[in-house]
C-alpha cells in the first residue's frame, strides 16, 4: 500500500502525494529542474546538495536506473518531487526502478504533485527550504521546521562532498550504442591536467580524457604550490554545490594560479574563477535548471542550447576591467562566460558535459586542450 507523504515549503505553501524512495522526513531547498529526461544524472550529481529536486516534465522513471548513468557513487540530491512516477521501467539497459534506487540509497521522493503548480510557485516567490515528511505531523509544524532551516547562502558544501585524497583518473567517456565487440581508439593522453573537485561530475572527467588529457584529481582545499609543483599543462575549476564564496581558500588558490597555466572552470568553478579575479557572486531567485538554456556566445554571435545547474551567478558589473564576458543567458542576460586572455583563462556558467543535455558545447574541452597545447 502506497504511504501519504507531505511537501512542506518554508512560506507555508503544502502539497499532498504519495511517497516513493525511503521513508521518514528529509530538509532541503526545494528547486526545479526542466530536464524531460537524465534524472539518474540529476539525482547524483553532487551540485545538487542539500536539495529537493521537482522535475518539472511530469513523467518519470520510465527507463528506471543503471550503474552507467551515475556522476558519482550516490544521490546528492537529498529528495525528489514528480507528477507520475512509472514504477515499470521499459528501458534495455534498466536494472532497478527509479522507486528503489531512491530507497537503497535513502532518499525521500513524493509523487502525485502538480508540479505544474509547485515550479511556477517557485517561479513567482524563489527556491526557498522544504521538508518531505511520512510522519503524521500537522503542515504548520513542518512548515515552520522548514522555516527555521540553514538556507544556501554562506554554506560550505564544495568541501564537504571533495575528495579526501588526490586519484589519476584515465577512462575515457563509454559509448552504449556501439555494437558488441566493437571498440573506440583509446585517446593518446598528451596533458596532463590538474582537477579541482568541487563536487565534480564523472563525465566531466571522461571528456577531458576524451580530448587527451591525463586528469588528477585533487580536493577543494589543494594549495597552488602543491598545484604547480605536478608541473600541469593546464588546471580544471570542476562544477559543486553551494555558495562560491564560502569555499574556503579557493578565491585566492586560483587567483594564485591565474597566469601560470592555462585555466578552465564550469559552474561553480566558473563563479569560484570570478571571485579569483576580484568580481562578486549572488543567490539568484529560483536559478538555472535544466537542459534547454539558450545562452549567447558574443564573441562568434551564435546561440547555444545549454544543461544548467545552478542557484548562484557573477555579478558582471563587478568583473568591468579584470575581465571579458563572452557569454550571456538570453533569458535574463545573466553572464554565462568569462575570459582572461592574458592569463590563458576561459570559464562558463553551463555544463559543456551536459548529462543529460544538448552536446551543443562539448567543443569547449576541446578549446582547452588547444590552449594548452600553444
Amino acid at each position: 500500500m502506497t504511504k501519504r507523504a507531505v511537501l512542506a515549503l518554508a512560506d507555508g505553501t503544502t502539497f499532498e502525494g504519495r511517497a516513493f524512495g525511503a521513508s521518514g522526513e528529509t530538509v532541503g531547498e526545494v528547486v526545479f529542474n526542466t530536464s524531460m529526461y537524465g534524472y539518474q544524472e540529476i539525482l547524483t550529481d553532487p551540485s545538487y546538495v542539500g536539495q529537493i529536486v521537482t522535475m518539472a516534465y511530469p513523467e518519470m522513471g520510465n527507463i528506471g536506473a543503471n550503474a552507467s548513468d551515475e556522476e558519482s557513487g550516490q544521490p546528492h540530491a537529498v529528495g525528489m518531487v514528480v507528477r507520475s512516477l512509472t514504477r515499470t521501467p521499459s528501458n534495455w539497459r534498466s536494472e532497478e526502478t527509479l522507486d528503489a534506487f531512491l530507497a537503497r540509497h535513502g532518499r525521500a521522493g513524493i509523487e502525485g504533485v502538480d508540479t505544474r503548480r509547485l515550479v511556477r510557485h517557485l517561479r513567482t516567490h524563489g527556491a526557498q527550504m522544504g521538508i518531505i515528511s511520512t510522519e503524521n505531523v500537522s503542515l504548520a509544524a513542518l512548515s515552520e521546521r522548514a522555516r527555521n532551516a540553514a538556507g544556501m547562502e554562506g554554506m560550505d558544501l564544495a568541501t564537504g562532498v571533495s575528495c579526501k585524497e588526490p586519484y589519476l583518473f584515465t577512462t575515457p567517456s563509454p559509448d552504449v550504442f556501439l555494437a558488441p565487440g566493437d571498440k573506440r581508439p583509446e585517446p593518446e593522453l598528451k596533458y596532463d591536467v590538474v582537477a579541482y573537485d568541487y563536487g565534480l561530475k564523472r563525465s566531466m572527467l571522461q571528456y577531458l580524457v576524451d580530448v587527451g588529457c591525463r586528469v588528477t584529481v585533487v580536493p577543494s582545499n589543494t594549495t597552488a604550490e602543491q598545484v604547480l609543483a605536478r608541473k600541469p599543462h593546464g588546471v580544471f575549476l570542476a562544477n559543486g554545490p553551494g555558495d562560491p564564496a564560502a569555499v574556503k581558500g579557493a578565491d585566492r588558490t586560483v587567483a594564485a594560479l591565474l597566469g601560470k597555466v592555462p585555466v578552465f572552470g564550469i559552474c561553480l568553478g566558473h563563479q569560484i574563477m570570478a571571485l579569483a579575479l576580484g568580481g562578486r557572486t549572488y543567490k539568484m531567485k529560483f536559478g538555472h535548471r535544466g537542459g534547454n538554456q539558450p545562452v549567447k556566445d558574443l564573441t562568434t554571435g551564435k546561440v547555444e542550447i545549454t544543461a544548467q545547474n545552478h542557484g548562484f551567478a557573477v555579478d558582471d558589473a563587478s568583473l568591468k576591467g579584470k575581465a571579458v564576458v563572452t557569454h550571456i543567458n538570453l533569458n535574463d542576460g545573466t553572464v554565462e562566460g568569462l575570459a582572461v586572455p592574458d592569463a590563458r583563462a576561459f570559464s562558463v556558467q553551463y555544463h559543456p558535459e551536459a548529462s543529460p543535455g544538448p552536446h551543443d558545447a562539448r567543443y569547449l574541452f576541446s578549446r582547452f586542450a588547444t590552449l594548452m597545447a600553444g
